[in-house]
């Protein structure tokens, strides 16, 4: 099959499908004419079920196997491309419904696969313990000479004032209980907390939020091919009042179909513009939620926008309208899966609950993988539509030398056979889940620290030491051994060394003089001044209509090469794809655009000026400005001290 872009058709109306926004409680609104559709992917064996909203209510109270199926038939469009072959995708194992063969199957091999996947946990957890052990040793013989090694720390001194001011805090909250703060009777504190005292680690997003002075509501939304998945939307419940659990239930698995919510549909100035935060790869979207103020998500909240928090299929809490997690067709997705259903189904819900047409994305890690492939030529390009500007941290596009490591090579170097016997058809080693969940919190966050740290080649030099078990009660997650393959896999990234060329294709990029076959960008070569005149160009992974691209690089990344991605679009290789901001920060590694202590002053402020700078004119007109942005300066350069930035305006 040709790899050429593969158009999505438009929804053919039905009569169920004028019955069920008759009967929507918006019917009155003006329905758009989006282009996205319904996607049941080919080889996959869902009923094909879907309830009308007026239906859900009694559809929940049966059950999701005993939902009422359709018998109309529905105009499916082409997304044939989830299972077409491609050198950079492997084709997902297609499995038939459970049948007692099927389960002595699995009753032989899940046995075996736990065993084998346990062997390979436990050795990293050894070389962890080696590794630990060697720090420990080295930071005792310190600490008898008359030092103390955590002066080496980047933020000793403030993590020694934010202690003693966590403390100062936690007590004024006891007395708090015992009698109403002044200041919060009055209404001087903008949002007084809502949670205090010592902090019980826990894996809520909303109690972290109301230590702030913010809340969380949990919405259900449902992807196209049928996966529950979560949304968490951040407020201040001072000027927001939570909406009831029906309002908050899944919508069936259409998306960018029905009318907006009539939630905002008297206010017309100043809104919330509704940015969403997608986590990286073993995480929720509670990782942008463990740092107090300096997380990002409360940080974006409290300065003016309207923040939603998108987790991706499985994770916390497989859930599925038709299968259940011991079923090996729930597990049979990987990154295109993820971008492509799980982003379109959240980004969906966000613009139909905020009401307007665009948003601000924001990812991280294996985030920003899934909507780079998403936004792709060959993958969803019109979800580009929808998005305002696309805010990658730690984009990883290209591999980095950790994927060189011994326990990745070993990963790399086992067949699709072997992969799957050793780490299963169903979720990737659960046992680390498990683990979570029955040990002492403090007591897991420190193991899965020292595992991670290991395995991924970073450290909490830049973090606050104090908040990292808080840090780990949101990783790992469930995911699907087959979304691992495709990361670490033989065939797919690991391999490649990148998630949109193949090896073939970046030997191209770095060699522009080899012979290359006829893959030119068309638009180029009558512009005397053109660059690409005269010389072949790659073909761009971007056609029109992709949204601006802004990066947050860390310069001592090890897990991917940021560098590479910022020289790709300077070099003109994306002509349709515009980067308006991009910043190498040396000293960062992976997960400190996200944890560091100062991520707010070089990620966040920036972030936050970047989404309203490319905000859509008439957005700007109804939504507030932004806590300590500029508005008089329309998209001015960003004045910012660091290693290497690059904005265009």
């Amino acid at each position: 099959m040709s790899l050429s872009s593969i158009p999505l058709q438009p929804l053919v109306s039905t009569a169920r499908a004028e019955e069920t926004n008759d009967r929507s409680p918006n019917a009155g609104a003006a329905s758009r004419d989006y282009d996205f559709a319904p996607v049941h992917p080919e080889k996959k064996d869902y009923s094909g079920m879907e309830i009308s909203d007026s239906d859900t209510g009694s559809a929940m109270r049966r059950g999701p196997r005993e939902r009422r199926p359709v018998a109309e038939k529905q105009h499916q469009p082409d997304l044939s491309f989830l299972t077409a072959k491609h050198p950079l995708f492997p084709p997902m194992p297609s499995y038939g419904p459970p049948s007692r063969t099927r389960r002595i199957q699995d009753c032989l091999l899940m046995p075996l696969t736990f065993f084998l996947s346990l062997c390979f946990l436990t050795a990293i957890f050894v070389g962890a313990l080696v590794r630990t052990a060697a720090v420990a040793i080295t930071e005792t013989r310190l600490r008898m000479s008359g030092h103390d090694p955590d002066t080496r720390r980047s933020f000793y001194e403030e993590e020694r004032t934010r202690r003693k001011a966590r403390a100062e805090a936690d007590h004024r909250w006891h007395l708090h209980q015992q009698k109403r703060d002044t200041d919060e009777e009055q209404g001087l504190v903008e949002c007084p907390s809502l949670e205090g005292g010592k902090d019980p680690i826990v894996c809520d997003v909303s109690y972290y939020a109301r230590r702030v002075g913010l809340d969380v509501e949990t919405f259900r939304v449902q992807t196209e091919d049928g996966f529950i998945i979560t949304l968490w939307h951040v407020y201040n419940p001072r000027e927001y009042t939570a909406l009831s659990s029906e309002e908050r239930r899944e919508r069936g698995p259409r998306v960018f179909t029905k009318p907006k919510s009539s939630h905002y549909s008297g206010q017309q100035s100043h809104r919330r513009y509704p940015v969403l935060l997608i986590h990286g790869l073993l995480q929720s979207a509670g990782a942008f939620c463990t740092n107090d103020e300096d997380s990002l998500a409360f940080y974006l909240c409290k300065s003016g926008y309207d923040v939603w928090l998108g987790n991706n299929r499985c994770g916390l809490n497989p859930e599925h309208t038709t299968l259940s997690p011991d079923d090996p067709r729930m597990w049979s997705w990987d990154i295109r899966h993820l971008g492509t259903l799980d982003l379109a189904a959240l980004t969906s819900r966000v613009l139909f609950e905020t009401g307007f047409d665009k948003l601000g994305l924001v990812c991280h890690s294996q985030g920003t993988t899934q909507t780079f492939v998403a936004l792709a030529k060959e993958q969803r390009p019109e979800l580009g539509q929808r998005i305002s500007v696309f805010c990658a941290l730690a984009p990883a596009v290209y591999a980095g030398p950790l994927v060189h490591g011994p326990y990745f090579r070993f990963m790399s170097v086992l067949s699709p056979a072997m992969f799957r016997l050793v780490f299963g058809i169903h979720s990737f080693i659960p046992f680390m889940m498990t683990a979570r969940r029955l040990l002492p919190p403090r007591i897991y966050g420190t193991l899965a620290y020292w595992v991670f740290s290991f395995l991924f080649d970073w450290s909490d030099t830049r973090w606050e030491r104090d908040l990292r078990h808080r840090m780990f009660q949101f990783a790992p997650v469930f995911v699907s051994a087959e979304s691992m393959r495709w990361w670490l896999g033989s065939d797919s990234f690991a391999k490649h060394k990148c998630i949109l060329a193949t090896e073939d294709e970046l030997q191209r990029e770095v060699t522009p003089n080899a012979n290359l076959p006829d893959e030119t960008v068309t638009e180029h070569g009558d512009d005397p001044s053109d660059a690409f005149l005269g010389s072949s160009a790659p073909n761009p992974w971007y056609g029109p209509g992709t949204p601006p691209f802004a990066f947050w690089i860390g310069g001592s990344d090890a897990l991917v090469d940021g560098r590479r991605l910022v020289d790709r679009f300077h070099s003109g290789r994306e002509p349709h794809a515009r980067l308006v901001y991009s910043k190498i920060i040396e000293e960062y590694e992976h997960l400190d655009v996200l944890w560091a202590m100062d991520a707010i002053d070089k990620v966040g402020q920036e972030v936050k000026e970047v989404i309203w700078k490319t905000m859509p004119a008439d957005a700007r007109d109804v939504c507030r400005p932004p806590w300590g942005v500029d508005v008089d300066i329309d998209n001015a350069l960003l004045t910012i001290t660091c290693t290497y930035c690059y904005f265009d305006a």
